[in-house]
């Protein structure tokens, strides 16, 4: 009777330890950057707007004209960039792209956007004016930051701003096309910004109801309803009913979180095909298993002791994957326990 008990009491541990960390390590204007960002880019006095799907931007103008920049966003592959365009379109703008190849070097490059091919993005050949202070780009958790410094001839007050990304790397310094874009006009004077997109707020409330639909559900829910149909037979037959409506309950929390995890996939550029198709392998396991209980053989059955052959170990298989997936989708999330 023990282990069953210590292992429900250490499963709600998880759950609890769980939904805190993944809270925690999202990246937000609050986030303190002084521990991992260089100087002069870990300074808390920069202005901070989340502008479009996980992209952050963090700003500071100085009395020389000098924009001092930081621009974050949730990265897995691919590159991410930041265009100053005089009229709002890519054609005559230049931008700062970063990216990590696949070796573990960051890069950092500015690009002359002269037309609509790849061939007429052209490296190192832009016309911002960089400072002395060399760009960089940190890898931190989940989160790609990019830092530069641009110097203009006078105060920038509104200035239009193109963000866009692309999941794959630049082969040879070759941009690849984008798989999207948006522009929107920054107010650099006073810290303002207009574009018709959702605030980034949005997508951290809904990443984390997925995570936490998916943990009280496949983390905490269907092990218990396991756990009472293995340990408390005995109780019968009080056992079959709390066993039917835990894991009945439990489907329908982890349904929402598949459901929730779709949207957040739609709205996210990062591409997590793991976690993603073990989301939809366990989803498939737990619906086989809903259904096997309308199919469920009389105890007098022939065919009964292969019914719960099948039972126990689909649902046996289907927690094993749940729980290799919430150990992904923390470790995507930028958790650590």
């Amino acid at each position: 009777m023990a282990t069953p008990l210590i292992f429900f009491s250490a499963s709600l541990l998880f759950v609890l330890a769980s939904i805190t960390a993944v809270h925690s390590q999202m990246d937000s204007c609050d986030a303190d950057l002084s521990s991992f960002l260089p100087a002069p880019f870990n300074t808390s006095g920069l202005v901070c707007k989340p502008v479009w799907k996980t992209f952050i931007l963090r700003y500071y103008q100085s009395e020389h004209n000098t924009i001092s920049i930081v621009l974050s966003s949730i990265y897995t592959s691919g590159w991410i960039a930041m265009g100053f365009s005089p009229d709002g379109m890519m054609v005559g703008s230049n931008a700062m792209v970063g990216w990590i190849d696949t070796t573990g070097r960051a890069f950092i490059k500015q690009y002359d956007l002269r037309g609509m091919s790849s061939s007429d993005v052209v490296v190192n050949d832009g016309k911002l004016r960089l400072t002395s202070v060399s760009p960089k780009v940190v890898l931190y958790g989940v989160n790609i930051y990019l830092m530069f410094q641009v110097r203009f001839s006078k105060l920038v007050e509104s200035q239009e701003i193109l963000f866009a990304y692309a999941n794959e790397a630049p082969n040879h310094f070759l941009l690849m096309k984008h798989d999207d874009k948006i522009s929107i006009s920054i107010e650099f004077s006073s810290g303002a910004s207009t574009a018709s997109s959702s605030p980034s707020s949005d997508l951290y409330q809904l990443k984390q109801k997925h995570g936490v639909l998916a943990i009280f559900s496949w983390g905490f829910l269907l092990p218990l309803g396991a756990i009472i149909a293995r340990y408390f037979r005995h109780k019968d037959p009080l056992w079959y009913y709390l066993h039917a409506v835990i894991q009945l309950l439990g489907y329908l929390v982890g349904l929402a979180a598949v459901l929730a995890g779709i949207s957040l996939y739609n709205k996210l550029h990062s591409n997590f095909r793991s976690h993603k198709g073990l989301g939809i392998s366990v989803l498939v396991l737990g619906s086989l298993q809903v259904i096997a209980f309308f199919i469920r053989p009389d105890k007098e059955s022939k065919l009964r002791k292969y019914w719960n052959w099948y039972h126990h170990w689909l649902g046996r298989l289907a927690l094993f994957l749940a729980a290799i997936n919430i150990a992904l989708g923390l470790q995507i999330g930028g958790a650590s326990l």
